[in-house]
């Protein structure tokens, strides 16, 4: 059933009367009291709002954010497990707008028999649609449910923003390598829920790669405890030892949390940019591989590099936008996994490259400046005079060519006069526009000798 509304007095029982043999440690191991629940203190320490709340049986409506296995399930049920309130529960990617309604118009025939308030918890709430999310929100704000959506999406662009401001927003860390494993070693201890009564015990070899496999995803590291204690042969003792190479069968190799369509593939991407403008090749090289080995579209990348070498590393090095280009040809024409070598090749080049952005802020300023001024019109000695007509009229009257002059400058004013002498580009001392610099004042020098610049 995509819809599933609980009882609070019989959640309190909930592992006792579901069977062990098809539930996941992970599941059967979900704290029982908010005194169980372990990880995000800045959310749930005694004495915070969230906490208060939840005593006071006046939960508000919220939205948990945060990464897999942090917890924002276990937090739901804890509140509806602590108050008074019926808890209807809803997965995004199983059910549709009748199952909505329906939780809807139990939720108010509960009010109007028994005086009694509904929690509408939505999981995964970033995969229902704006029409799905539009059926919750009247009835959110005339207090027929609360709502709790949990997601690992950031909801300022998943969740309606009607929606969202009537929802605290809640934001969850990725548990410590401490905090799981505290929670690995209740299970491991537990024999009630737990794998107690397999008596397995990991080396610490084994539990260095599980904390790093598990990446603060309580989930990832419960459920390969569960199967390591399996998998484990008991010695003579009874006791099953889990060693290293034991768990890295268990594990094979852990896929990236990664979401090419949202948060993980906007933060690396991010961080990625960030790391070449910041000169840092190693930073660079990291989240490169990172996006590679999650499958991002490696012309994706190709593409933020050419950006970045026109917008970063512009007319410090004119060699990069060649350089991004044709790394950019050469993914295109070769293909993944070689691919990645001409990528890696442009970052680097571009991490290592001498930087300015003075032409993207030439065209931002210009960009302005067209936007928000008068179109002047283009000066007579500018204009082509292909007829007679033209020419009489002045048209290309006073107009020098510049390779007729010393330097091929011929120091005109290029500019419409009503802006003449307004600067939109200032080359930086960077790389190759250290000359550019030099040649653009020696010419601005000259241009005011001559008398033909204001400014």
């Amino acid at each position: 059933m995509a819809r599933q509304t609980r009882d609070i007095p019989l959640f309190a029982h909930a592992a006792q009367r579901r069977s062990a043999a098809i539930e996941p440690l992970a599941a059967r191991m979900r704290p029982r009291s908010l005194e169980e629940f372990v990880g995000q203190e800045h959310v749930l320490s005694p004495g915070s709002v969230l906490e208060r709340a939840i005593r006071a049986d006046a939960v508000p409506s919220m939205v948990l954010w945060g990464p897999p296995g942090a917890g924002k399930t276990t937090l739901a049920l804890l509140i509806a497990a602590a108050t008074r309130a019926a808890f209807a529960s809803l997965s995004a990617v199983a059910s549709g707008v009748a199952d909505l309604r329906k939780a809807v118009g139990d939720a108010r025939e509960r009010w109007q028999t028994e005086q009694r308030r509904t929690i509408l918890f939505v999981d995964e709430v970033h995969r229902f649609n704006k029409a799905q999310q539009d059926v919750i929100l009247p009835h959110v704000e005339d207090g027929t449910v609360v709502f709790i959506g949990a997601t690992t999406e950031n909801p300022s662009f998943e969740v309606n923003a009607p929606l969202l401001s009537r929802a605290r927003v809640f934001r969850f860390e990725p548990l410590t390598d401490a905090q799981v494993r505290a929670l690995a070693e209740r299970a491991l201890t537990d024999e009630e829920r737990g794998v107690g009564a397999a008596k397995a015990h990991l080396d610490e070899p084994a539990w260095e790669l599980l904390l790093i496999a598990a990446g603060g995803d309580a989930r990832v590291a419960l459920n390969a405890v569960e199967l390591a204690a399996q998998a484990a042969q008991p010695g003579e003792d009874g006791v099953r030892r889990v060693d290293r190479a034991l768990m890295e069968g268990v594990l094979q190799r852990r896929a990236p949390s990664y979401d090419k369509a949202g948060d993980s593939h906007y933060d690396t991407i991010s961080a990625f940019i960030k790391s070449m403008r910041d000169s840092d090749p190693d930073a660079a090289i990291y989240w490169l591989v990172r996006m590679i080995e999650a499958g991002e579209d490696p012309l994706f990348i190709a593409r933020r590099i050419v950006i970045l070498a026109a917008e970063d590393v512009g007319l410090a090095d004119p060699q990069a936008l060649p350089v991004a280009v044709a790394a950019q040809q050469a993914v295109h024409f070769i293909g993944m996994p070689e691919g990645a070598i001409p990528l890696a090749e442009a970052t680097v080049y571009m991490a290592t490259a001498p930087k300015s952005n003075s032409a993207y802020a030439a065209l931002n300023a210009a960009r302005e400046e067209v936007r928000t001024g008068r179109e002047y019109p283009v000066p007579l000695h500018l204009r082509n005079a292909v007829t007679g007509l033209m020419r009489r009229m002045g048209y290309g009257e006073g107009y020098r060519y510049a390779h007729d002059y010393e330097g091929h400058f011929a120091g005109q004013q290029d500019l419409p006069p009503e802006i003449a002498g307004k600067r939109f580009y200032e080359p930086s001392g960077e790389g190759y526009e250290r000359q550019v610099r030099e040649r653009a004042e020696a010419r601005r020098r000259k241009a005011q000798e001559d008398g033909q610049t204001e400014g």
